[in-house]
């Protein structure tokens, strides 16, 4: 499994992530694409929202440099973007389907994500397997 690779992909999308939550929080639903005016109540719970989204993304940047033993935060924080997705779906069913760009996102949490969680265990199993007193350590048993 290739560890920098991972470390690149989570990067990338810890940044979007973190970018996109900045600005929901700054500017609120206006920063949607194909957002038009919202009342106070929906402006409130889209920035409050956006915290948990740059949240998400700010411990993912945490996760990239250790990210053979980052699997538990990992498996938190990106179920959670998962859950999201499901969200999404579950909004498509009460209000129809939102701006293409969003279909995108979809794509991105409900396979990208899924994929790398399994890319990460993937690493974490053969970090595990190499390191000294691993079961491929090289040593005679």
């Amino acid at each position: 499994m290739n560890r920098r690779g991972l470390q690149v992909v989570l990067g990338l999308l810890a940044t979007v992530a973190v970018a996109s939550g900045l600005a929901g929080m700054l500017v609120g639903p206006a920063a949607l694409p194909g957002a038009g005016p919202v009342d106070a109540t929906v402006d409130s719970g889209f920035r409050y929202a956006s915290t948990f989204w740059f949240a998400a993304g700010v411990l993912a940047w945490w996760a990239v440099p250790r990210v053979e033993r980052a699997g538990t935060v990992l498996r938190l924080t990106l179920g959670v973007v998962i859950l999201g997705g499901f969200a999404r779906l579950l909004a498509v069913l009460a209000s129809g389907w939102p701006h293409p760009v969003y279909l995108g996102t979809l794509v991105v949490e409900l396979v990208v994500v899924p994929l790398v969680l399994l890319w990460q265990a993937g690493v974490a199993r053969a970090a595990r397997r190499t390191q000294p007193g691993g079961p491929d350590d090289g040593r005679p048993l």
